[in-house]
């Protein structure tokens, strides 16, 4: 018994084509909500720099075991961060790194 493809030529390209560019789009969903979940102005996951522990600072890109450890050590010395900026007063954070992370946390 012989299977008969149903499918032309063109249509078969065309529903290749058509799979093809389904799961592209299906793949990029997941993109776009992490793209969107960390854009500026948004407070979602953003994390608070005066009540967070220093495992929830690591989570910050650039911000190791001792950053995090020298930023809660900050706080305990000097009371909490009156505005994000503030956080470039602990060694180890300059103007470099604290615009990786300015859109990543808050003082509120």
């Amino acid at each position: 018994m012989r299977v008969v493809n149903s499918f032309r030529p063109r249509q078969r390209v065309a529903w290749i084509v058509f799979v093809v560019a389904a799961c592209i789009a299906l793949c990029a969903f997941p993109a776009l909500s992490q793209q969107q979940s960390s854009a500026p102005g948004k407070s979602v996951n953003l994390i608070n720099i005066n009540t967070a522990d220093a495992t929830q600072l690591q989570a910050l890109p650039g911000i190791g075991p001792a950053i995090a450890e020298r930023i809660v050590q900050y706080r305990q010395a000097h009371g909490p961060f009156k505005n994000t900026e503030d956080i470039k007063q602990v060694q180890g954070i300059g103007d470099k790194r604290y615009e990786a992370i300015k859109d990543l946390i808050t003082t509120e």
